[in-house]
């Protein structure tokens, strides 16, 4: 599965999403002319099929561009005519084919047209929503990564969650975060927080004072739009260039998970308020040290995996479900990819597909051996 489409996680057909129909679907409609031909032919005289072959068109104008569509309606009208041998169609069949095949042709011209144009939206919005949250490379400096993002908004790539993976001076640090709303403006918030990230990658010695630039960050977004409450819980990381150690910073946000040993067990944080509330130039959040072993890997993820409901409406047990999933064995990149997709799966099958809120999972391993 491509980046974009495990962002979407979608499982729909590609026909049904705009892409080419099967040829077994484009070549429906000459099976079923000549099919409804000599099926006329060989039935008696008292029953009358020439009165199918008006779908023909109007289905051909669904999958075919004008052209095919003319095409076929001229098919029909021959097949159709009351001088071709062995047709039991009688004169007053033809002048409706006429009219069916004449709409149809129009029919698919403004569908060809309206195709285009949406086609042309959607890869602008693709292209727009992967400037924000760009696909996320399999290493980072030392520390490998696998991301998953499934919008809420079917179709969507970006909503509300977010995540990011970059290296600095400090060493690699990673960011996930849930921004309230999932319209447009959170977006927006989106790729505000992104921003300011990557600026605070590059520029904040500490950790602390990277969650508080993007507590800024929301703080004067949110005073220059009436009535705006931004906040957002979030999660950083740090990685030092031996790897040996992880800093953490929690603001409002579910604790990391740390897989170890084939055991998934959640991190114990002294969790910081969300951000926007401006609170973090306050008390500056808490930065929790730990050491890493080889093989550790840390799994960072959104409300919208844990707050998933069964049909008895119990919560999705992450930890418990991740623990059975895991190896002891160190993962290369691809397996990260494998496992996020298994978690993804397994959600879904909890959830029954009722998945309402936005998921992201970041799954990191710093190389540490």
């Amino acid at each position: 599965m491509s980046s974009v489409r495990a962002r979407r996680g979608e499982e729909t057909p590609g026909w049904l999403r705009g892409q080419q129909v099967p040829r077994w679907l484009r070549v429906l409609p000459v099976a079923l002319l000549l099919v409804l031909g000599f099926a006329d032919m060989l039935t008696p005289s008292h029953f009358r099929l020439g009165f199918f072959l008006t779908v023909l068109p109007p289905l051909a104008a669904l999958m075919h561009g004008p052209l095919v569509t003319a095409l076929l309606g001229v098919g029909v009208l021959v097949v159709a005519s009351p001088l071709t041998p062995g047709w039991q169609a009688a004169r007053g069949d033809v002048l409706p084919l006429v009219i069916a095949a004449a709409i149809s042709v129009l029919l698919a011209w403004i569908r060809s047209r309206r195709d285009a144009q949406l086609v042309h939206i959607g890869t602008v919005a693709e292209v727009s929503q992967l400037a924000v949250l760009p696909p996320l490379p399999a290493l980072v400096g030392g520390v490998r990564c696998a991301g998953r993002y499934r919008a809420a908004h079917r179709g969507a790539l970006v909503s509300g969650d977010l995540y990011d993976v970059r290296q600095g001076p400090w060493g690699v640090r990673a960011v996930v975060a849930d921004v309230e709303g999932h319209d447009l403006a959170a977006v927006s918030t989106v790729s505000a927080l992104l921003g300011a990230f990557r600026e605070a990658v590059l520029d904040d010695p500490d950790l602390a004072a990277v969650a508080a630039r993007l507590d800024r960050r929301l703080v004067v977004d949110s005073a220059a739009v009436e009535h705006a409450e931004l906040f957002a819980t979030a999660v950083l990381l740090e990685f030092p260039a031996d790897g040996k150690t992880v800093h953490v910073v929690s603001c409002g946000h579910p604790p990391p998970l740390l897989l170890r040993d084939g055991t998934a067990t959640e991190l114990s944080l002294d969790p910081a308020p969300p951000l926007g509330l401006g609170l973090a130039d306050l008390a500056a959040p808490s930065v929790t040290v730990l050491p890493l072993r080889p093989g550790d890997r840390l799994l960072a993820h959104t409300d919208g995996v844990t707050e998933a409901r069964d049909a008895r409406g119990d919560f999705y047990p992450l930890a418990a479900r991740l623990s059975t999933m895991v190896t002891t064995a160190p993962a290369p990149e691809e397996e990260l990819g494998a496992l996020a997709e298994t978690v993804l799966a397994d959600l879904a099958r909890f959830a029954h597909g009722g998945v309402e809120d936005d998921v992201a999972l970041l799954l990191l391993e710093p190389g540490n051996d």
